[in-house]
């Protein structure tokens, strides 16, 4: 679970990332399921789109795929999404610490 200063740093990151995931009008595949994996493994964080033809929103398509990948939904914007999954083998972003109460 992100708190929201590690949001708002995730938020920062993937501005400048490009979309690298498009949902179309059919199901979320494995296909799909699968490239999001990959593509988490790769950059731990990714932006994807969801077109309007499609029959998800871009919030149930986030949600979706964050829970088959293991993921986090950082932020949904219109039909754009950001996924977090930190490399537990090679991380290369480093979050912000967590304040202890």
């Amino acid at each position: 679970m992100l708190t929201s200063k590690q949001r708002a740093y995730l938020r920062g990151l993937a501005n400048k990332l490009d979309t690298i995931l498009i949902v179309g009008k059919g199901e979320i595949t494995d296909n799909i399921i699968m490239q999001a994996d990959t593509a988490l493994t790769a950059r731990e964080i990714i932006k994807g789109r969801v077109l309007e033809n499609s029959s998800y929103s871009s919030r149930e398509c986030a949600d979706c795929l964050a829970e088959k990948c293991n993921a986090d939904v950082v932020q949904v914007i219109g039909s754009k999404f950001v996924l977090y999954r930190p490399n537990p083998d090679e991380p290369v972003i480093v979050l912000p610490k967590a304040k202890k109460k």
